[in-house]
């Protein structure tokens, strides 16, 4: 059965849809509740859902905004289900936020930015260029200018390091994209090691982003 995928805004999240997201992950440290999910559904213009049948399979709230000037999708809080389909409905929830991006922004190149806790979340980024940080990259002033400006606007929960694009919490888990590999063995060393020291219970995380260009999200139409 083909995933189903679904933009729309906050205001027409209902209260049973917000249950039904904080049920989406379970036995696990960082989980998010009620309370914490109908803060965000104020605090964020849009949200995606991937479905599988009648099944929620992943969500993310985002908001298609300029910073700094440039066309930008801030991804927000966002979870993807633990199935055996977790790659294909993470896919399928970036894809449809960078379709909205195009619409909003057309002929642009477009940033993507998302906080993240574990190294998986990177599959979110396969169809992005220029992602910062990354493995072998020594980043450079303007990218440190770039997150220092998404970590102002994520209004992280810690404090934030601009040389190592690290969010050092303060107890309170960060609103991340929330992901992990049905495939653990292939993500990359050098990958794993950009979250070394990481403590997720304490809220640490990084501030990543990567651009979307014009003639990839032109494919999207």
């Amino acid at each position: 059965m083909a995933l189903m995928v679904e933009t729309k805004d906050c205001t027409a999240l209902s209260d049973a849809e917000i249950e039904e997201m904080a049920d989406l992950i379970e036995d696990e440290p960082v989980v998010f509740d009620v309370g914490e999910l109908s803060k965000q559904r104020d605090a964020w213009v849009l949200v995606t859902q991937v479905r599988d049948g009648n099944k929620l399979s992943a969500y993310g709230f985002c908001t298609l905004e300029r910073v700094g000037g440039d066309p930008t999708v801030l991804i927000g809080l966002a979870a993807v289900k633990r199935t055996s389909r977790r790659e294909s409905a993470l896919k399928a929830m970036i894809t449809d936020q960078m379709r909205r991006a195009v619409l909003a922004f057309p002929d642009e190149d477009v940033l993507v930015a998302a906080q993240m806790a574990d190294p998986a979340a990177f599959d979110a980024y396969k169809p992005l260029s220029s992602v910062v940080p990354r493995p072998g990259y020594e980043a450079n002033g303007e990218d440190r200018a770039w997150g220092r400006r998404l970590a102002k606007r994520f209004e992280v929960r810690g404090e934030y390091k601009a040389k190592e694009f690290r969010v050092y919490g303060e107890g309170l888990p960060s609103l991340v994209l929330s992901h992990n590999s049905s495939k653990p063995e292939s993500i990359k060393p050098e990958v794993i090691a950009l979250f070394e020291g990481h403590n997720v219970l304490n809220g640490d995380a990084l501030v990543t982003f990567g651009w979307a260009t014009r003639e990839k999200l032109a494919k999207l139409l």
